[in-house]
Parts: structure tokens; sequence; C-alpha cells
């Protein structure tokens, strides 16, 4: 998240620069119950990893918790970049491969159930091109992330077959996630001319604007009642953060080191900055009591790492560390019934580049 649209090349940035730091901290992790946990994760009562090899992130449940749809580049899976799959809960990919329910063509992004559990909505370059697009990763020594003006968001059902194009305008249309009333999608476009949140209908009507302030908004999520959205953001303030930012994305790209989180209302109303932290706050999650946020952040970093998962209140006080990783700990996703946890990280990967799935089951 995540940047959540291109989330996966941030994780490659940061895989890349810690592995040598990540095999140092595997010795320490909890020895006994459970070897996939650190001592200081209390809120972990188990853990389990899902996947073994590639990038994979963005892991989020069916409307009955029955399932996850996830993306991932492993190329063991036969794939060049991001497509989506499909797992049970019960399953693991250690030996065997998920069923792959994107096209296969160009890259996808932010795949999320509808309320009928068949059916799922995601964003995809396809129709702009069936190979993957390019993913620069760096302008003028920066980091960037690409926003492709390819990206549409459709609806799939779950042998991959997709049934209808909400999005058809022209420019970036994509992280798309659901509401849990099942009533509203919340996404990302720019169809403004900057990036902007919107909320439509399931079926792809009532298209509204949300927000309105220049900067990249985005990886937005419903609060469990509806009526809240959490999101990250990165607005410019001086002149030459301005200029910077509206030339990157004149480009197609953005610069997302600087971030911090915003909430609102459903229709945008009552405005609010969450964090205040520096360095990149992301990828946030409502807590099942609607009452706190889980996200990623390295505002502790000196040198860009590690991420690691936060839990704030939503008036945002009494902020209180989740994971305990030297990598990368992101995309954390709660199931509807509160009981799991699904997120991305870097532990227990011998030390190379991948970023794995693990579902925790959570205690208070």
């Amino acid at each position: 998240m995540k940047f959540r649209v291109l989330s996966l090349l941030l994780i490659t940035i940061f895989s890349i620069s810690c592995t040598n730091t990540n095999s140092k901290k595997t010795d320490k992790l909890v020895a006994g119950n459970d070897s996939l946990i650190f001592a200081e994760e209390v809120h972990f009562k188990s853990i389990r990893q899902i996947t073994f090899g590639g990038d994979n992130a963005e892991a989020y449940w069916s409307f009955d918790d029955q399932q996850l749809i996830f993306q991932s580049n492993n190329k063991e899976w036969n794939v060049e970049c991001d497509q989506m799959f499909l797992m049970n809960i019960n399953e693991n990919f250690s030996e065997k491969v998920p069923p792959m329910i994107s096209t296969g063509k160009g890259r996808t992004t932010c795949a999320y159930f509808l309320p009928d559990n068949k059916h799922y909505v995601y964003g995809s370059t396809h129709l702009g091109g069936e190979e993957c697009p390019p993913a620069p990763l760096r302008k003028n020594g920066r980091y960037v992330w690409p926003i492709y003006d390819s990206y549409d968001i459709f609806v799939s059902d779950l042998e991959g077959n997709i049934v209808a194009q909400l999005t058809n305008e022209k420019g970036y249309d994509a992280e798309a996630t659901v509401s849990p009333k099942g009533d509203k999608i919340v996404f990302t476009s720019t169809r403004s001319g900057d990036l902007e949140l919107y909320t439509m209908n399931i079926d792809g009507t009532d298209v509204k604007q949300i927000t309105d302030e220049l900067g990249y908004d985005g990886g937005a999520f419903f609060s469990p009642d509806g009526t809240k959205l959490i999101f990250r953001s990165s607005r410019p303030k001086s002149d030459e953060e301005i200029k910077a930012y509206k030339d990157l994305l004149a480009e197609g790209l953005v610069e997302p080191t600087e971030m911090e989180l915003y909430i609102c209302n459903s229709d945008g109303s009552n405005l609010k900055k969450l964090t205040n932290l520096g360095n990149a706050n992301w990828s946030p999650f409502f807590h099942p009591s609607g009452e706190k946020i889980l996200f990623s952040s390295n505002f502790e970093a000196e040198r860009g790492f590690p991420f690691n998962l936060y839990m704030i209140d939503l008036d945002g006080k009494n902020l209180k560390r989740i994971t305990h990783g030297e990598t990368f700990d992101a995309f954390p996703v709660f199931s509807n019934d509160g009981k799991w946890l699904a997120f991305s990280s870097n532990r227990n990967n011998g030390g190379g580049r991948d970023t794995n799935l693990f579902i925790a089951e959570w205690q208070e």
C-alpha cells in the first residue's frame, strides 16, 4: 500500500536495501509457540506464512472471510508483473500455485471482493496493452511510482471473466475498495487533473468527488460502519514542492517518500489530518472497533527503512508500534470478523528480496 496501487515497487526497493539487515534479525524471532512472531509483537497470538517467493501484497478478504484475493509477481507462477490470485483461508503456497483470476494481460492492482463473494473489483492496464507496462523506480535520483493512465476498474468473477467495466474516463482510475456495507466503492482518479478520491455505487453509477486539494490522495478504506474514509496523502505546500509534484504528475509519476494519513466522512466532509509523523505513512486500515487505525510507517527510520505497523486512535493519540521487524511490514487488513490480520512482510525470507503474505491471529 500500500501506495496501494503500486506499492510493490516500494517493497522491492526497501527489501533490496535491507537484505543483510533482515538476515541478522531472523535469529531474534520467538522460539517455541510461533517462530514467525517477534517477541514484542504482543497482538499476534499466532501467525501463518502464506506465500514463499516473489512480491505478494494487498490480500483482501471475502465478505464471509473464507477466501482472499492478493496480487503477486512471483515469476515461478508464470507472470511478469502483478496479477491477481485467489486463495482459501486454510491454504499456503509453499508447494503449489494458486489460481490466477485476472486476465494475465497488462498489470493489475487492488482487487477487492464484492458482497456476493463471487465477484471482485480490480484495476488493470490491459486495455492499454497486453504487455506489462514499464515500471520506473527513479527520477532524478529519487524514488517514484508510475501512475498508468491505462488503468481502469473492472468487475470479474472468480474464474477470471470480466463482467463489467466501471470506469472509462481518460486517465488513471484504480485503488478501488468496497465499503463493508456493500453499497459503495472508493477509488483514486486523475479525471480532474489531479489524484483525488471518488466514490461510486458498486455498479459504477453516482460518481462523486471526495477530495479536492492539490496532491496525491489514495489508498482509501471505509470504516466498518461505512461512514468514514481513511487514506494516505502527499500534499505539496511550498512553490517548489508544488512545481515538483505537478512536473512529475505530468509524466505519470508521483514521489511517495513523504505521506501522511487523513480521515474524513465518506462524503468528504470533516476532513482531518490524522498523522504528522514525517517520512512515509501509508496502507492504513480500520481496526474492527472503528476507533483505531492500523498503518505502515518508516517515521522512526533514518535511512528509509524499516517499515513497521503502528496503531493510532482516530484523534491522532495513543500511537503504538505493533510489529518489530528491521525490514518491511505493510498492508495490514483485518478480516470482517476481526479475528485475523493479513499483512505483507520481509520476515522469514532467508535474507533475500521476497515479500510474502502472512495471516496473524489478532488479540487485543
